[in-house]
């Protein structure tokens, strides 16, 4: 028998199973971290302004992007430069930056996207590449019209359609006490947002605390999902009943939610956002510890 065939034989046999070795270990990596699909970040909003402290304390817990507030617009609109190299100092990405409010007020037209176009250009001398719009166009004595919901709609796709000139994508952000509260609001206004122009960051707490299944909502809109915020809510005894917490820390099935990104293969940003520390104990980086421990921890997501 050649012997130099039956060391290639064995050679082969050996490599064959050491590549089967290797692939199984690969599949069981992948199906551990789910491929590393969605990026995770933080929003600085917990820290009430002090976004410095916040890139720091981010960056030394090991998050790779941060969603910073239009907040930093005002000292750093002429020196962007100084802030971006912060965050390149720190390896933070700005994932998102939150633009603020949206009117529909004919006479505040002009001025509204001026204001989100002048953020774009700092979103993208940040390095950055997209933003969130907000309102506070919700009635106090009744529920928002058909009519009004698409209205918010059309400015912001106008808004979109003017930032994606500088390269900067709009996202509508649904928020409790805002126009898109329930998810019946939020349908007319997705329906009705021009998705060359705006897509849709859905606020997993938000959509659950105006009634609707987050995880649901994932594959509804698969085809106009930009990014997340991820945080929970529970029931507390404050003004509106309820309080945004840590996650796993209330009534959202968080697991349920990255399932259903798994499942559409999702690979954009999903940004942890508490607005303010829930108990006045807690510092925004022991929250921010205690979300990342949920994450790595209880979901197997890598930072």
């Amino acid at each position: 028998m050649d012997m130099n065939f039956t060391n290639r034989r064995d050679f082969l046999k050996t490599a064959g199973l050491a590549g089967a070795t290797l692939l199984s270990a690969s599949s069981f990596a992948d199906a551990l971290f789910k491929k590393g699909d969605i990026k995770i970040a933080y929003s600085s909003i917990t820290w009430g302004g002090k976004d410095e402290q916040a890139i720091t304390e981010l960056a030394g817990l090991g998050f790779k992007g941060i969603q910073l507030r239009a907040n930093t617009f005002g000292p750093y609109r002429n020196k962007p430069s100084e802030l971006k190299a912060l965050l390149e100092k720190n390896n933070l990405t700005l994932a998102m930056f939150s633009s603020g409010n949206v009117e529909t007020d004919p006479a505040k037209l002009q001025s509204t996207i001026d204001t989100h176009v002048a953020h774009a250009s700092f979103v993208k001398a940040l390095g950055g590449n997209a933003m969130q719009l907000t309102n506070s166009l919700r009635p106090k004595d009744r529920l928002p019209t058909t009519e009004e919901l698409k209205k918010l709609a059309e400015v912001m796709n106008e808004i979109g359609k003017q930032t994606a000139d500088l390269g900067v994508q709009a996202v509508y952000h649904n928020h409790m006490n805002q126009l898109g509260e329930t998810p019946e609001e939020v349908d007319v206004i997705v329906q009705a947002m021009n998705p060359k122009y705006i897509k849709l960051l859905l606020d997993i707490a938000h959509y659950k605390q105006g009634g609707g299944e987050p995880q649901d909502a994932v594959i509804k809109y698969k085809n106009i999902l930009h990014s997340l915020h991820l945080k929970d809510t529970k029931p507390a005894e404050t003004k509106n009943g309820y309080k945004f917490v840590e996650l796993g820390q209330g009534r959202v099935d968080v697991p349920a939610v990255f399932a259903s990104l798994d499942k559409l293969k999702f690979k954009g940003w999903a940004v942890v956002e508490l607005d303010g520390v829930p108990d006045p104990e807690k510092s925004p980086l022991v929250c921010a510890e205690i979300n990342k421990k949920y994450i790595t921890e209880n979901l197997k997501y890598p930072l």
